[in-house]
């Protein structure tokens, strides 16, 4: 390959001028002629009508394009937290990012989210501040908030002139390069002798060491940019190609690619755009699909730009781009072996709706168009339950519902409604137990599944061990009861899924001639009801941590607000007339408060929420939910499902 590959994300707070950024990025490195604008609805990364209408970034965009001797795969991501799930799965691909923030703003709550991320997936980052030509931009308040909060190892590159103003200027800082040596001598041990004994330090020199320290996130440039203006981009651009690390792989070696995104063409069908890690992908290669169940061709390879695409063929090791063909794949997929860094959780879905179709004779179609939508955002976590008929989704807030509805009309042409949001609870065992199925009858079978639960600290998910040996129960039928253990968790005795929880395998039995394949798929649903109808199960509802700023005139207004929903809050702080409250709360009883709170203070108020975990919730408070499909403890009813669903 001639070029360096760079798989670049471009990440913020909605609103913080992310699009308008990569509008600038493609104008200055020559890319389009004319930059789009994000209110007229002409950028190259929003293509997609709905985004167009609505001035939001919906679904992650790529672009390639070439910068000296680097060819840049930009992945534009959506900034509103309604579409995280889009940011998480393109996070795994990534080579380095750009996490932009508002001069007026500063960091604010996805900012947060996104930084632990970058952090945990170890991704290195610069950082741009952008729109200081705004009024109210504060830089030396955002630069504090950034140490504080991200991280104090900054080096700052650049300042601005006239700020607040349509003449800001941004410039080299006078002390960039003294600044940049104070921050490498911190993990370059060579360039810190050479500091000490007042040797003089190579600018080249300097510029390799703080690439490197950059690529290990020892070092965090900041730059500054009014990217409505154009203003800054040519210096950021060159830091991205300075500073941040290229794609390494090997094409000789076996295949790993991971799917971020998961679209459909009219015409091509389903289109996978990925990321390989090693290995190469042409066209007619047959690719596994996870699970190994089944081998797909690849029919076509294409390279987007914006919405406008090339035939290439083939995608080399470290590169992006979008394939089609294969019919089966979703969004997270991994292809081949497993990527060098694993999926991060970003996105929770905390609410749950069901989906109606306008006449019951569309009820099919509109299947299908959900079960095609959840294979693109697996968050979605459809559920069909044809006992009663019913359409069930996960989401993650009322915009994103707003979203589905409108992209259902005009890619299905149906009409859908939704029942309103209701809160997903979850439950967990109270105590110590164990449960047991013995499955003899109807014959043929043969399946005894004895199962140990206990209760595990809060975030703990699901753990799964057995503690018996073949000779007592084959290891393929242990792993069985292991493959069964999700779906029979996804409805506790509450009708929530159950998490927190251990389950031990402490007995099973099978029969030389009379035990199934599948019979212990049928027994270990009815263990693990029975274990939790011993046990007992407690109800934990979601949490969020939200920050709160606004008039100072509001405190005690808000203070009871926060009472009467349950909330649990630290001092508040009071500076200029405003004050700013931390709060914890159930997320059932505050579903409505942001939009209360923005006319409360007259649109001035800021009201920012992250996900806290799940904890118990007081008696008396949430709720549990009608069970969906047969229970495995109306055992007769149960086997005869079961059983039919086997053939």
């Amino acid at each position: 390959m001639e070029n360096r590959i760079l798989n670049l994300g471009i990440m913020a707070h909605v609103d913080a001028g992310k699009t308008t950024l990569t509008e600038s990025l493609l104008y200055y490195s020559g890319i389009v002629k004319v930059r789009g604008s994000v209110d007229k609805g002409t950028t190259i990364t929003d293509s997609l009508e709905l985004e167009q209408k609505r001035g939001m970034t919906i679904k992650a965009s790529t672009v390639s394009f070439p910068v000296r001797d680097v060819k840049i795969n930009l992945i534009d991501t959506p900034g509103h937290v309604d579409f995280i799930g889009e940011v998480e799965r393109c996070l795994g691909v990534l080579d380095g990012a750009v996490l932009v923030l508002s001069a007026v703003e500063g960091v604010q709550a996805q900012t947060r989210l996104l930084w632990r991320a970058l952090d945990k997936l170890k991704i290195p980052v610069l950082l741009l501040i952008n729109k200081v030509d705004r009024m109210g931009c504060d830089i030396p308040a955002v630069l504090d908030q950034l140490r504080q909060e991200c991280d104090p190892r900054l080096w700052v590159t650049q300042r601005v002139e006239n700020p607040e103003t349509d003449q800001c200027q941004v410039l080299p800082s006078e002390t960039w390069e003294e600044d940049g040596l104070a921050c490498a001598v911190e993990f370059d041990d060579a360039l810190a002798e050479a500091y000490l004994n007042d040797q003089p330090v190579e600018r080249e020199q300097l510029l390799q060491s703080l690439g490197k320290g950059v690529a290990e996130r020892q070092v965090f440039p900041v730059f500054f940019a009014s990217a409505k203006q154009g203003k800054g981009m040519a210096e950021l651009l060159n830091g991205i190609i300075q500073y941040l690390p290229k794609a390494s792989g090997q094409d000789d070696a076996p295949l790993s690619a991971v799917v971020y995104q998961v679209d459909h063409d009219p015409v091509m069908g389903k289109a996978a755009h990925l990321r390989v890690f090693s290995g190469t992908l042409q066209n007619r290669d047959s690719v596994p699909l996870p699970g190994g169940t089944d081998v797909q061709k690849v029919t076509q390879i294409r390279r987007f730009y914006g919405s406008k695409s090339v035939d290439i063929g083939q995608i080399h090791s470290g590169e992006t781009g979008t394939v089609y063909g294969l019919s089966g794949v979703r969004a997270g997929d991994v292809l081949g072996e497993a990527p060098p860094r694993e999926l991060y959780h970003l996105a929770v879905p905390l609410l749950q709706v069901q989906a109606f179709p306008a006449s019951p004779d569309q009820l099919p179609t509109l299947t299908e168009a959900l079960q095609e939508l959840s294979q693109e955002d697996p968050l979605l976590d459809l559920e069909w339950v044809p006992e009663s008929r019913e359409l069930h989704l996960h989401i993650t807030g009322k915009i994103q519902l707003e979203v589905l509805t409108e992209i259902i009309r005009e890619r299905y042409g149906l009409e859908v409604s939704f029942s309103q949001p209701t809160v997903i609870y979850k439950e967990t065992p109270a105590s110590t137990s164990e449960g047991e199925e013995v499955y003899l009858a109807p014959k043929p079978c043969w399946a005894i599944v004895k199962l140990l639960v206990e209760p595990l600290p809060r975030g703990s998910g699901i753990q799964f061990e057995s503690i018996i040996k073949e000779k007592e129960l084959p290891y393929r039928y242990q792993n069985h009861v292991r493959q069964s253990l999700p779906d029979a968790l996804k409805q506790g005795r509450l009708g929530w899924e159950v998490t927190d929880a251990r389950f031990t395998l402490i007995g099973g039995q099978h029969h030389h001639f009379h035990t199934h394949p599948l019979d212990f798929f049928v027994a270990t649903p009815v263990a693990v009801q029975r274990a939790l109808v011993n046990s007992g199960t407690i109800l934990l509802e979601p949490m969020v941590t939200v920050t709160l700023s606004g008039q100072e005139e509001l405190l005690g207004r808000v203070i009871r607000d926060m009472v009467s929903m349950r909330g649990e809050f630290d001092t508040p702080t009071i500076h200029k007339g405003w004050f700013t409250l931390e709060a914890k709360l159930p997320v059932a009883t505050s579903l409505d408060y942001p939009v209360s709170f923005r006319s409360m203070t007259s649109g001035k108020g800021v009201y920012a929420s992250e996900f806290a975990g799940y904890q118990e919730c007081p008696p008396g408070e949430g709720q549990q939910a009608p069970r969906r499909g047969v229970d495995p403890l109306d055992h007769s009813k149960w086997i005869l499902y079961a059983r039919s669903a086997m053939q």
